[in-house]
């Protein structure tokens, strides 16, 4: 232990993670849409602007929870409903959507590769594509990869389910460099691909890889690729870390197949672990940090959550678990805490818990194995049938504002939101709505 606080494919011009909802809503919505047909999609770029403000660069967004500081989101859905700005033809994968600088990116498979994706994020343009490898498939059918890009700029990061990670110029998709982080540090490929996004800290690239000896998790040079450090021992889960700061000790926080630990983000060493079982080593959900020394993680396959306080004396680092519950049970989606509360999705039932006790406010069905993100006290739900939902973030009940279908098929991947457009994805297609 550590102790110092130190494509369609005939879409050719425009083919563009986990993780990764079914059923009926206990409570009807004021307002349900199908924007699925053709009729509203918008087929003229130009009602678009040219560029989009804010950001959305990594992984759950711009500070790693989910959460958008946007305002003014379309809230009486009846009358004012999200418009489909742009869909266009994409390969299979789970990968998220980084929007950055007018752009987005994301990554899909097809004709047996994987392939980096950037399009104009305004009009849905292609503007490059770089093959990253082959394409990842598993016997259950979940083809594609998972990793959500990183944005730090001039350059655009993308770990493939593969175990290589790239870095990429943003602009024009050319390879800075590139590492077999897999063949490298001895890695053996998780049972349903590499799926950790990339985390971006100063200088450095943080990721977790499950290589051994002593490689499970390393930091790379952002710019040149070379090895910061790797450390620590233990299999790849299918998580992505984050970065959190106690009593002015900063610590990475990986939730890793078969424990959660903190390390110290300059070279790796231990400061606290904790073991944490899930079957097959999926422990998927992002860990999520409630300030100033809370720490909740999840897991589906009956497992449940914990709340764990964190305390910082003398240098020295340490852990308890303040409550378990199995209320909340997050599979692939990652639960977002708002005002004392957590929301996420317990198996398929939307639920609201008392992040201080873990006792239940209140739930509902209708979103199956969906992701949720929030923005402007609202929780926008994406089902895993393509039912978009926007639901009111208070633990005093349910509060359905409104619903559309905006996709159809499978969708595991979590939204994104940037510059008042609203970022979708399924296993072929990605569409852009308006909800400002």
């Amino acid at each position: 232990m550590k102790g110092k606080i130190t494509s369609y494919k005939a879409f050719a011009a425009l083919i563009s993670l986990f993780l990764w909802l079914n059923g009926c809503s206990d409570t009807k919505s004021d307002a349900e849409l199908d924007l699925t047909g053709e009729t509203a999609v918008v087929e003229n770029a130009m009602v678009a602007v040219n560029s989009v403000s804010g950001e959305w660069p990594q992984w759950l967004g711009p500070e790693r929870n989910g959460k958008s500081s946007e305002t003014g989101i379309l809230t009486d859905w009846a009358a004012n409903s999200p418009r489909v700005l742009w869909k266009i033809g994409l390969g299979d994968g789970f990968s998220g959507i980084a929007v950055s600088g007018g752009r987005a990116y994301t990554m899909f498979a097809d004709g047996g590769d994987e392939y980096a994706l950037c399009v104009d994020a305004a009009s849905g343009r292609e503007l490059w594509r770089v093959q990253t490898g082959g394409e990842f498939s598993d016997w259950q059918g979940g083809d594609g990869p998972r990793s959500t890009p990183a944005i730090d700029g001039e350059r655009a990061y993308f770990f493939s389910a593969g175990g290589k990670l790239y870095a990429l110029d943003a602009r024009s998709g050319e390879r800075i460099w590139m590492r077999d982080l897999k063949n490298e540090f001895n890695a053996s490929e998780p049972e349903w691909g590499f799926c950790a996004s990339p985390l971006i800290d100063g200088n450095k690239l943080l990721i977790e890889v499950g290589g051994r000896p002593d490689k499970a998790l390393a930091a790379l040079d952002k710019m040149t690729g070379r090895t910061i450090w790797a450390a620590q021992n233990g299999k790849a889960g299918y998580s992505s870390p984050i970065i959190i700061t106690v009593d002015g000790l900063r610590q990475a926080i990986f939730f890793t197949g078969r424990e959660i630990l903190a390390v110290d983000p300059e070279d790796g060493s231990l400061y606290w672990k904790e073991p944490w079982k899930t079957s097959y080593d999926v422990n998927a959900a992002t860990p999520v940090f409630i300030a100033p020394d809370r720490l909740f993680i999840s897991s589906g396959y009956d497992v449940g959550g914990a709340l764990y306080q964190i305390s910082v004396q003398d240098g020295n680092a340490a852990v308890r678990q303040l409550w378990f519950s199995r209320g909340m049970k997050n599979k692939m989606n990652t639960s977002i805490y708002h005002d004392g509360y957590l929301y996420g999705i317990d198996g398929k039932i939307l639920k609201c818990l008392d992040a201080a006790s873990g006792e239940e406010q209140w739930k509902t069905r209708g979103f199956g194995e969906g992701t949720l993100i929030m923005a402007d006290g609202h929780l926008l739900v994406l089902s895993d049938r393509g039912v978009l939902g926007l639901v009111k973030a208070t633990p005093e009940r349910y509060l359905s504002v409104g619903e559309a279908k905006v996709l159809e098929g499978l969708c595991w991947t979590v939204p994104s939101l940037a510059g008042g457009r609203l970022f979708l994805r399924n296993q072929r297609e990605m569409v852009c709505l308006e909800i400002k």
